[in-house]
Protein backbone atom coordinates (compact mmCIF):
# COMPACT_ATOMS: atom_id res chain seq x y z
CA UNK A 1 0.00 0.00 0.00
CA UNK A 2 1.56 3.21 -1.15
CA UNK A 3 0.09 6.98 -0.41
CA UNK A 4 -0.78 9.55 2.08
CA UNK A 5 -3.98 8.84 4.68
CA UNK A 6 -5.24 12.32 6.05
CA UNK A 7 -5.64 11.94 9.67
CA UNK A 8 -7.10 14.12 12.26
CA UNK A 9 -5.19 13.31 14.87
CA UNK A 10 -6.79 13.61 18.61
CA UNK A 11 -5.51 15.22 21.14
CA UNK A 12 -3.58 13.21 23.82
CA UNK A 13 -1.46 11.28 21.15
CA UNK A 14 1.79 12.21 20.23
CA UNK A 15 2.36 12.41 16.01
CA UNK A 16 4.63 9.31 16.66
CA UNK A 17 1.49 7.08 18.62
CA UNK A 18 -0.70 8.20 15.52
CA UNK A 19 2.03 6.87 12.96
CA UNK A 20 2.24 3.35 14.97
CA UNK A 21 -1.73 3.18 15.61
CA UNK A 22 -1.25 3.37 11.01
CA UNK A 23 0.94 1.23 10.84
CA UNK A 24 -0.51 -1.67 13.04
CA UNK A 25 -4.05 -1.08 11.85
CA UNK A 26 -3.12 -1.48 7.94
CA UNK A 27 0.06 -3.64 7.89
CA UNK A 28 2.34 -1.71 6.79
CA UNK A 29 6.20 -2.05 7.80
CA UNK A 30 6.79 2.09 6.66
CA UNK A 31 4.99 5.14 7.22
CA UNK A 32 5.63 8.71 8.74
CA UNK A 33 3.97 11.89 9.24
CA UNK A 34 4.96 15.24 7.53
CA UNK A 35 4.85 17.29 10.62
CA UNK A 36 4.91 16.83 14.19
CA UNK A 37 1.77 18.34 15.56
CA UNK A 38 1.95 18.76 19.84
CA UNK A 39 0.37 15.97 22.27
CA UNK A 40 -1.93 18.22 23.30
CA UNK A 41 -2.97 19.48 19.67
CA UNK A 42 -5.75 18.19 17.21
CA UNK A 43 -6.37 18.50 13.39
CA UNK A 44 -4.67 17.69 9.99
CA UNK A 45 -1.71 15.04 10.67
CA UNK A 46 -0.63 13.25 6.83
CA UNK A 47 0.87 10.16 7.57
CA UNK A 48 2.58 8.79 4.15
CA UNK A 49 2.80 4.39 3.66
CA UNK A 50 4.98 2.33 1.65
CA UNK A 51 6.63 4.29 -1.02
CA UNK A 52 5.21 7.48 0.36
CA UNK A 53 7.62 7.75 2.84
CA UNK A 54 10.04 8.83 0.44
CA UNK A 55 8.02 11.87 -0.70
CA UNK A 56 7.30 13.75 2.16
CA UNK A 57 10.57 16.09 1.61
CA UNK A 58 8.72 16.93 -1.13
CA UNK A 59 5.45 17.68 -0.52
CA UNK A 60 3.52 21.23 0.12
CA UNK A 61 5.19 22.10 4.10
CA UNK A 62 3.36 25.53 4.78
CA UNK A 63 0.46 25.21 7.63
CA UNK A 64 -1.90 26.58 8.80
CA UNK A 65 -4.11 26.41 12.44
CA UNK A 66 -6.30 28.07 14.57
CA UNK A 67 -4.90 29.01 18.47
CA UNK A 68 -6.66 30.35 21.11
CA UNK A 69 -4.80 32.59 23.16
CA UNK A 70 -5.06 33.13 27.01
CA UNK A 71 -4.18 36.35 28.54
CA UNK A 72 -2.42 37.20 31.81
CA UNK A 73 -0.92 33.85 33.08
CA UNK A 74 2.89 32.86 31.48
CA UNK A 75 3.51 29.03 31.86
CA UNK A 76 6.41 27.08 31.69
CA UNK A 77 6.08 25.74 28.68
CA UNK A 78 4.25 28.12 26.79
CA UNK A 79 1.09 26.16 26.38
CA UNK A 80 -1.83 24.92 28.62
CA UNK A 81 0.60 22.06 30.07
CA UNK A 82 3.12 23.64 31.84
CA UNK A 83 3.24 26.09 35.60
CA UNK A 84 2.40 29.27 35.75
CA UNK A 85 5.12 31.09 36.27
CA UNK A 86 3.54 34.98 35.88
CA UNK A 87 -0.15 35.74 36.74
CA UNK A 88 -0.67 38.88 35.76
CA UNK A 89 -4.55 39.47 34.94
CA UNK A 90 -5.53 41.30 31.86
CA UNK A 91 -8.58 42.67 32.53
CA UNK A 92 -7.93 46.02 30.71
CA UNK A 93 -7.15 44.02 27.64
CA UNK A 94 -9.07 44.84 24.41
CA UNK A 95 -9.28 43.07 20.74
CA UNK A 96 -7.56 46.29 19.60
CA UNK A 97 -4.55 45.90 21.72
CA UNK A 98 -4.20 42.40 20.16
CA UNK A 99 -5.46 43.11 16.91
CA UNK A 100 -2.51 46.23 17.03
CA UNK A 101 -0.09 44.37 17.81
CA UNK A 102 -0.30 41.13 15.48
CA UNK A 103 1.26 43.13 12.96
CA UNK A 104 4.59 42.57 14.41
CA UNK A 105 4.41 38.60 13.71
CA UNK A 106 3.54 39.02 9.91
CA UNK A 107 6.70 38.03 7.39
CA UNK A 108 9.30 36.58 8.11
CA UNK A 109 10.39 36.65 11.78
CA UNK A 110 13.06 35.02 14.52
CA UNK A 111 12.20 32.72 16.93
CA UNK A 112 13.99 30.49 19.24
CA UNK A 113 13.03 27.40 20.11
CA UNK A 114 11.19 26.46 22.80
CA UNK A 115 12.75 24.23 25.48
CA UNK A 116 9.32 22.00 25.03
CA UNK A 117 10.19 21.13 21.48
CA UNK A 118 12.15 18.12 19.44
CA UNK A 119 14.81 19.77 18.02
CA UNK A 120 18.29 18.38 18.97
CA UNK A 121 21.24 19.58 21.22
CA UNK A 122 24.23 17.88 21.04
CA UNK A 123 22.31 14.86 19.91
CA UNK A 124 19.25 15.24 22.85
CA UNK A 125 15.99 16.75 21.99
CA UNK A 126 15.01 19.63 24.11
CA UNK A 127 12.02 17.96 25.94
CA UNK A 128 14.43 15.53 26.92
CA UNK A 129 16.61 18.29 28.37
CA UNK A 130 13.78 20.12 30.10
CA UNK A 131 12.43 17.10 31.67
CA UNK A 132 15.84 16.92 33.63
CA UNK A 133 15.45 20.31 34.70
CA UNK A 134 17.72 21.96 31.93
CA UNK A 135 18.18 24.53 30.09
CA UNK A 136 20.33 25.46 27.31
CA UNK A 137 21.12 28.29 24.96
CA UNK A 138 18.85 27.63 21.56
CA UNK A 139 19.70 29.17 18.17
CA UNK A 140 17.29 31.29 16.48
CA UNK A 141 15.92 30.12 13.13
CA UNK A 142 13.82 32.43 10.43
CA UNK A 143 10.18 31.30 9.82
CA UNK A 144 7.59 33.17 7.91
CA UNK A 145 4.30 34.10 8.52
CA UNK A 146 2.29 34.59 5.71
CA UNK A 147 -1.35 36.18 7.81
CA UNK A 148 -1.99 36.20 11.01
CA UNK A 149 -5.58 37.32 11.75
CA UNK A 150 -7.58 37.40 15.21
CA UNK A 151 -11.15 35.80 15.05
CA UNK A 152 -12.25 36.57 18.17
CA UNK A 153 -11.63 37.70 21.83
CA UNK A 154 -14.03 37.69 24.61
CA UNK A 155 -13.32 38.20 28.57
CA UNK A 156 -14.00 35.61 30.79
CA UNK A 157 -14.60 37.39 34.18
CA UNK A 158 -11.29 35.96 35.69
CA UNK A 159 -8.47 38.48 34.27
CA UNK A 160 -7.57 35.84 31.62
CA UNK A 161 -9.25 36.75 28.61
CA UNK A 162 -8.78 34.74 25.38
CA UNK A 163 -8.49 35.55 21.85
CA UNK A 164 -8.52 33.08 18.80
CA UNK A 165 -6.24 33.73 15.65
CA UNK A 166 -5.85 31.89 12.44
CA UNK A 167 -2.34 31.50 11.45
CA UNK A 168 -1.28 30.64 8.12
CA UNK A 169 3.23 29.79 8.33
CA UNK A 170 6.07 27.97 7.33
CA UNK A 171 6.53 24.79 8.33
CA UNK A 172 8.66 24.77 11.61
CA UNK A 173 6.87 27.82 13.16
CA UNK A 174 6.33 27.35 16.84
CA UNK A 175 2.40 28.67 17.28
CA UNK A 176 2.99 28.28 21.36
CA UNK A 177 6.12 31.07 20.50
CA UNK A 178 4.11 33.36 19.11
CA UNK A 179 1.78 33.11 21.22
CA UNK A 180 3.89 33.95 24.73
CA UNK A 181 5.78 36.50 22.80
CA UNK A 182 2.24 38.49 21.91
CA UNK A 183 1.69 38.13 25.65
CA UNK A 184 4.87 39.71 26.38
CA UNK A 185 4.82 42.47 24.34
CA UNK A 186 0.80 43.61 25.68
CA UNK A 187 2.64 43.07 29.11
CA UNK A 188 0.12 40.78 30.24
CA UNK A 189 1.79 37.15 29.30
CA UNK A 190 0.01 35.00 27.43
CA UNK A 191 -0.07 31.10 26.49
CA UNK A 192 -1.47 28.72 24.31
CA UNK A 193 -4.58 27.18 25.80
CA UNK A 194 -5.74 25.35 22.81
CA UNK A 195 -4.24 24.41 19.10
CA UNK A 196 -5.71 23.20 15.84
CA UNK A 197 -4.29 22.21 12.33
CA UNK A 198 -6.62 22.95 9.77
CA UNK A 199 -4.16 22.30 6.94
CA UNK A 200 -0.92 20.72 6.77
CA UNK A 201 0.50 21.36 2.40
CA UNK A 202 -2.80 20.26 0.55
CA UNK A 203 -4.13 18.35 3.13
CA UNK A 204 -7.26 20.22 4.65
CA UNK A 205 -9.48 19.61 7.73
CA UNK A 206 -12.72 18.68 5.43
CA UNK A 207 -11.11 15.42 4.50
CA UNK A 208 -9.51 14.18 7.29
CA UNK A 209 -10.34 10.60 8.61
CA UNK A 210 -10.64 9.92 12.42
CA UNK A 211 -8.74 6.69 13.70
CA UNK A 212 -11.54 4.97 14.55
CA UNK A 213 -12.77 5.55 10.52
CA UNK A 214 -9.31 4.04 9.33
CA UNK A 215 -10.18 1.40 11.80
CA UNK A 216 -13.42 0.62 10.09
CA UNK A 217 -12.14 1.50 6.88
CA UNK A 218 -9.59 -1.57 6.90
CA UNK A 219 -11.79 -3.75 7.95
CA UNK A 220 -14.12 -3.40 5.36
CA UNK A 221 -11.62 -3.37 2.90
CA UNK A 222 -12.38 0.30 1.48
CA UNK A 223 -9.49 2.19 2.64
CA UNK A 224 -7.63 2.03 -0.53
CA UNK A 225 -10.38 3.44 -2.44
CA UNK A 226 -12.01 5.67 -0.11
CA UNK A 227 -9.01 7.16 1.86
CA UNK A 228 -5.43 6.86 0.62
CA UNK A 229 -4.52 9.68 -1.39
CA UNK A 230 -2.14 8.48 -4.10
CA UNK A 231 1.59 10.14 -4.80
CA UNK A 232 0.89 11.95 -7.64
CA UNK A 233 -1.96 13.61 -6.52
CA UNK A 234 -0.36 14.81 -3.17
CA UNK A 235 2.72 16.05 -5.72
CA UNK A 236 -0.37 17.89 -7.87
CA UNK A 237 1.57 21.74 -6.85
CA UNK A 238 4.26 19.83 -9.34
CA UNK A 239 4.52 20.04 -13.18
CA UNK A 240 3.67 16.42 -14.64
CA UNK A 241 5.89 15.58 -17.49
CA UNK A 242 4.48 12.30 -19.31
CA UNK A 243 7.30 9.74 -21.23
CA UNK A 244 7.13 6.87 -22.65
CA UNK A 245 9.37 4.30 -24.55
CA UNK A 246 12.76 3.51 -23.72
CA UNK A 247 12.58 6.96 -21.39
CA UNK A 248 10.25 4.78 -18.63
CA UNK A 249 13.18 2.74 -18.35
CA UNK A 250 16.16 5.29 -17.99
CA UNK A 251 13.93 6.96 -15.85
CA UNK A 252 13.08 3.90 -13.29
CA UNK A 253 16.92 3.48 -13.41
CA UNK A 254 17.78 7.11 -12.51
CA UNK A 255 19.24 7.66 -15.55
CA UNK A 256 18.77 11.56 -16.99
CA UNK A 257 16.67 12.25 -20.00
CA UNK A 258 16.80 14.26 -22.74
CA UNK A 259 13.39 15.51 -24.38
CA UNK A 260 12.49 17.69 -26.95
CA UNK A 261 10.61 21.02 -25.51
CA UNK A 262 7.85 19.98 -28.30
CA UNK A 263 7.58 16.64 -26.14
CA UNK A 264 7.27 17.78 -22.88
CA UNK A 265 4.25 20.16 -24.02
CA UNK A 266 4.87 23.44 -21.48
CA UNK A 267 7.61 25.62 -20.27
CA UNK A 268 9.56 24.80 -17.24
CA UNK A 269 11.80 26.70 -15.32
CA UNK A 270 15.69 25.76 -14.86
CA UNK A 271 15.92 24.07 -11.15
CA UNK A 272 11.89 23.19 -11.23
CA UNK A 273 11.19 19.45 -9.39
CA UNK A 274 9.05 17.56 -11.57
CA UNK A 275 7.32 14.55 -11.98
CA UNK A 276 8.34 12.11 -14.43
CA UNK A 277 4.80 9.67 -15.28
CA UNK A 278 4.09 7.47 -17.87
CA UNK A 279 0.18 6.29 -18.35
CA UNK A 280 0.24 3.76 -15.65
CA UNK A 281 1.26 6.50 -13.22
CA UNK A 282 4.34 8.22 -11.11
CA UNK A 283 7.65 6.98 -12.01
CA UNK A 284 10.41 9.39 -10.86
CA UNK A 285 11.00 13.16 -9.64
CA UNK A 286 13.33 14.83 -11.20
CA UNK A 287 15.16 18.72 -11.57
CA UNK A 288 15.11 20.03 -14.65
CA UNK A 289 17.77 21.81 -16.70
CA UNK A 290 18.22 23.51 -19.95
CA UNK A 291 20.49 22.08 -22.19
CA UNK A 292 23.13 24.88 -22.78
CA UNK A 293 23.94 23.23 -26.46
CA UNK A 294 20.30 22.57 -27.70
CA UNK A 295 17.83 25.47 -26.38
CA UNK A 296 15.17 23.35 -27.99
CA UNK A 297 15.85 20.56 -25.64
CA UNK A 298 15.29 19.77 -21.61
CA UNK A 299 17.40 17.24 -19.67
CA UNK A 300 15.66 15.51 -16.52
CA UNK A 301 18.19 14.11 -14.16
CA UNK A 302 15.50 11.77 -11.54
CA UNK A 303 16.33 12.88 -7.75
CA UNK A 304 13.92 10.54 -6.56
CA UNK A 305 13.09 7.06 -8.22
CA UNK A 306 9.51 6.20 -7.02
CA UNK A 307 9.56 2.36 -9.26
Amino acid sequence: MNGILNILKPPGMTSHDVVNFVRNTISVKKAGHTGTLDPGAAGVLPVCVGKATRIIQYLPDDKKYRVEVTFGLSTTTQDAFGDVVRRTGANGLAAGDVARHLVHFAGQIEQVPPMTSAVKYQGKKLYELARAGMEVERKSRSVYIYDILLVDFYHDGAGTPRAVLDIHCSAGTYIRTICHELGERLGCGAYMSFLLRTRAGLFSLDNTITLEQLRGMQEQGALRSSALVPMHKALENLPRVEIQGAAVQAASCGNRLRLPTIAVGQKIAADQLVRLEDPNGLLALAVTRHDPEAPDYYLFQPVKVLV
